[in-house]
């Protein structure tokens, strides 16, 4: 099972499959080098990216990633701005300083976009190979990042929950989660606080619930401040500041719903051009869908008068809808297409409005159902590899979908046809039947169509 502490993770744009994941990757592979005690005798160190990492890894930054993490840098900690003066030092002196003590030959030649082969293990894969001072391979890895900024070593599994209690509370589908909430006579907020508190206790469940909500928050201002060109070539204006002025001065006092609608497509907007920029966001659940659940919940506490213990509950349910998600299908739009990424974040955005509202268990689930199946078979198909057209956007319309989902969900007694389970199961079958132009390839859709320049 998947913590809040896995779901929300305050870190820096503008991927977190293709820049967060690959940093862990990178990090990772430094460490081994180090505890298997080869890290003095490496003298050279060569990446090579597969699937859509080669395909759109330069206009994520995966090769700053990379670096970044063969360092010893982690992206939660590290300014944004270091990673551009890190990455030219290394461009220029061809020299990097592995884990900040061991120093080797490297530059930006030494990381391989392979795009003429797709690695058999997964379509985000990174092979790593340390070599010694006479060319001999020391060491080699290969992780798969499997989204949400998530890393696993090939043919193996992901680290998360390694060494946790059983939970109190486990549950493998929205079905159980929903009977077991109703069960116990709480809410699905409540299931998942018990399993936080059982595995990090409650000061570091709620301690980490109050970060992320300042992280949001906080991104929101910064985007909702600042203009300019977009980094990447593509020459994209930042949009969100503009827009939010423009509506707050069409609304002055009270805002019409119209207007509210533009102020929560200001706020996601805002965090995605941050993100788009490698500005510090909360991956939610991934960098490139990081605008939507901020947005709503701004939208929760500005417009509808909602307070802290409602903001808990929001996040803790969204988290909770995430991890069928990621146990489920997949949250990774190279296997998924968008509808991983925008129509996931759009489910838990809708699921964590209604419980904030005070939806019962089964229109919470119905809300999460509702936004997600009218995602369903999203595409993934950035212009130019960049998280910009129609990333940005995308967010935007998520958060505009999720207040939908909830007001149909709220007005409704809870019973449906479709299950979120079902739409689940709809969305990974979707997903495996995509073709991989429409998963972050930039091979096909916009990516195509858009002229790129």
């Amino acid at each position: 099972m998947y913590s809040l502490l896995d779901v929300f993770v305050i870190g820096i744009g503008p991927s977190s499959s293709h820049t967060v994941g690959p940093w862990e990757a990178a990090r990772t592979f430094a460490e081994d080098l180090r505890r298997v005690g080869c890290l003095e005798a490496v003298a050279h160190v060569r990446v090579s990216l597969f699937g859509s990492l080669a395909l759109t890894g330069a206009g994520h930054g995966t090769d700053r990633a990379v670096v970044m993490g063969l360092s010893g840098a982690f992206p939660d900690r590290i300014e944004p701005d270091d990673v551009e003066r890190r990455w030219e030092a290394v461009r220029k002196t061809g020299r990097l300083s592995l884990l900040g003590v061991r120093e080797i030959a490297f530059a930006p030649a030494d990381i391989l976009f392979v795009t003429t082969r797709r690695h058999p293990a997964h379509s985000n894969a990174l092979q790593f190979e340390a070599c010694g001072s006479d060319g001999a391979v020391l060491r080699e890895a290969t992780f798969l990042s499997v989204g949400g900024g998530t890393v696993i070593r090939e043919g193996g599994t992901t680290a998360r929950g390694a060494g946790r209690p059983v939970p109190p509370f486990p549950y493998a589908s929205a079905g159980e989660l929903v009977a077991l909430a109703d069960g116990c006579g709480g809410r699905i907020a409540d299931i998942a606080l018990a399993n936080e508190v059982a595995w990090h206790g409650e000061d570091a469940a709620r301690g980490h619930l109050d970060a992320v909500i300042r992280a949001m928050f906080a991104c929101i201002d910064r985007g909702l401040e600042r203009g300019g060109v977009l980094p990447g070539g593509l020459g994209v204006q930042r949009r969100a500041a503009e827009l939010y002025r423009r509506v707050r001065a069409a609304s002055p006092g009270h805002p019409s719903t119209h207007d509210v609608l533009g102020l929560v497509s200001a706020y996601a907007m805002a965090v995605n051009e941050e993100n788009a920029a490698g500005g510090r966001v909360v991956r939610a659940p991934t960098n490139g869908s990081a605008g939507t659940v901020p947005a709503v919940l701004r939208y929760y506490r500005d417009h509808l008068g909602g307070g802290h213990a409602g903001m808990t509950r929001f996040l803790l349910t969204a988290s909770a809808v995430c991890d069928l998600f990621r146990r489920n299908a997949s949250i990774s739009g190279a296997e998924m297409g968008c509808q991983g990424e925008i129509g996931v974040a759009s489910a838990m955005a809708a699921a964590g409005l209604a419980a904030a509202l005070g939806g019962t268990n089964r229109q919470v689930e119905n809300a999460a159902e509702i936004a997600l199946e009218h995602h369903l078979g999203l595409t993934c198909d950035p212009v130019g590899g960049l998280v910009q057209i129609p990333c940005i956007e995308r967010n935007a319309m998520g958060a505009v979908k999720a207040i939908a989902a909830t007001t149909l969900a709220l007005h409704g007694t809870g019973e449906h046809r479709v299950s979120l389970d079902a739409a689940v199961e709809t969305m990974r079958q979707t997903g495996r039947d995509m073709s991989d132009r429409y998963k972050e390839t930039s091979l096909g859709g916009l990516a195509v169509n858009v002229i790129n320049c």
